[in-house]
């Protein structure tokens, strides 16, 4: 039997897209469930439009980066296997013959997993450029995004990708280790997909150097030892260390007249950078231009890779490993005044700095739903219909919303929805496609903060003149208490860092 999967491709509007589902559109074997194009300019205009018979899907992600448009592409679908490609690879003229095939592998081995093969072409002739073999390198990494194939299930169990890793540089990495750290594995496929080499210009491999800020995270996230874990060797950072440091000396000391000090520290620089410049060159073609190139860059390398490493220790200083991803609300009191069971829409008024809160977590990519409870449905004081139509009315004000989970029934039910329940946490959790554990409740009540720590989330409450002491007390004890919906969002953000 063939899995079902959905193919999940982020782009930033290249015409390589239109190539790649062009040749997608040809290819033999099993069609997938959807095929989900992630527009992730933050102008997407004009919008991107395809010709093709799969059944494409163009969602819109804001400029977030790579790893936040992958999450909203695998949360859109809902496969048991969700294949990601990059908007510029060329996959194989049977790339769905070859992926079903390769994800009936995994299932036979239960894997989490499945690796495509990553074909870089190189120039017929002569050796690969430095910035060449910077791409060449994805043929031999241990995981790459490029044409890589996960569970969905384990996407949920992970929390996704990591989107504070901003560009396309580790967020692939990071998930493939928490996958396998997980107890989980990833196998290696047969399926093929070239990705040409990336246009490059004098500095690129300058500004490639703003990946040492991504690998502080890496670092704090699973320690001194994740390059090994990724199949990476030391790198080259402490080199670049001590070659900045012999630069700074030699400048410092020369201002302040101790000229033998700068002399040493000077020597030291430049033997340390003509090393680099060689053993740079020494790989690549050796002709003038790539020689000038060399030398100018591994002058400016070394600082600039200390620089970002320094920002990236700075930036993650206080990170933690797993960052809440989702905001569970209640309905009234929390984002909305409180009119007793609420039935006419026009009494829909937000609380104030509710519309800024909000919009401060949407910002970080951070998915929101409302957990409610409407008892005044049992106790025939709300019709259903007046009821949708004041939730109408707050998701025109607020929305919109990833989940609404409303109960309806009363507090003698013996329901397992009702807050202080753990139901409708739970639930919310499962329609946004992340664990519980990810998901922080705001709420107004002790209802609210029992809620979710009985469904393994965090909470904070944020009391009114309603709010028992005791309720205040509680959470002061389990959760954490806030004086406004402002005040709460800036605990989460506080911890999404």
């Amino acid at each position: 039997m063939t899995a079902d999967f959905a193919v999940v491709v982020p782009t930033v509007g290249r015409e390589s897209v239109h190539r790649l589902l062009a040749a997608l559109d040809g290819s033999r074997g099993p069609r997938p469930t959807a095929v989900i194009v992630v527009d992730d300019r933050a102008d997407p205009h004009p919008p991107l439009r395809f010709s093709t018979e799969l059944p494409v899907t163009v969602l819109h992600s804001g400029g977030r980066g790579p790893a936040a448009a992958r999450n909203l592409g695998w949360r859109a679908g809902g496969a048991e296997w969700v294949c990601f490609l990059d908007d510029d690879v060329v996959p194989q003229h049977h790339w769905f013959e070859a992926v079903a095939d390769d994800l009936a592998k995994a299932d036979t081995e239960d894997a989490a997993g499945s690796q495509g093969v990553i074909d870089v072409p190189r120039a017929p002739g002569r050796r690969a450029t430095d910035d060449e073999r910077r791409t060449q390198g994805l043929a031999d990494a241990q995981w790459i995004t490029a044409d890589m194939a996960y569970r969905r299930s384990v996407l949920v169990h992970v929390g996704g990708f990591d989107e504070r890793f901003p560009k396309a540089y580790r967020e692939d990495a990071d998930i493939a280790l928490r996958i396998t750290l997980a107890g989980n594995t990833i196998v290696k496929g047969a399926r093929r997909c070239t990705h040409p080499v990336a246009s490059a210009t004098l500095l690129s491999s300058v500004r490639a150097q703003r990946g040492n800020r991504d690998d502080a995270l890496m670092r704090r996230k699973h320690g001194s030892g994740w390059r090994t874990a990724i199949g990476e060797g030391p790198g080259r950072l402490r080199m670049h260390a001590v070659t900045t440091a012999a630069a700074l000396t030699a400048a410092v000391t020369a201002l302040t007249g101790r000229r033998r000090i700068a002399g040493w520290a000077a020597a030291w620089w430049a033997a340390l950078t003509a090393e680099f410049a060689a053993r740079r060159f020494w790989a690549g073609p050796h002709t003038a231009p790539e020689a000038t190139k060399m030398a100018l860059t591994s002058v400016l390398i070394p600082p600039v890779a200390v620089a970002h490493r320094i920002a990236g220790e700075w930036t993650f200083r206080s990170s933690r490993p797993d960052p809440p991803l989702a905001v569970l609300l209640d309905r009234d009191d929390t984002i909305i005044e409180d009119g007793p069971y609420l039935r006419d829409p026009a009494g829909v008024r937000p609380v104030r700095g509710a519309h800024d809160a909000l919009r401060r977590l949407r910002d970080k990519g951070l998915l929101l739903a409302i957990v409610t409870n409407q008892s005044g449905v049992a106790k025939g004081l709300i019709r259903p219909d007046e009821l949708a139509a004041v939730n109408s009315a707050v998701d025109a004000a607020l929305g919109p919303f990833g989940s609404w989970q409303i109960c309806v029934h009363d507090a003698g039910d013996g329901c397992g929805c009702r807050k202080p329940a753990p139901g409708l946490v739970r639930a919310a959790a499962a329609e946004l496609g992340v664990e519980p554990a990810r998901c922080v409740m705001i709420g107004d009540t002790g209802a609210d903060v029992e809620a979710a720590l009985s469904a393994g989330a965090q909470a904070v409450l944020v009391p009114t003149e309603r709010t028992l002491a005791g309720e205040v007390s509680d959470a002061r004890r389990r959760a954490r208490v806030a004086a406004t919906i402002g005040d709460a969002v800036s605990l989460v953000l506080k911890d999404c860092r």
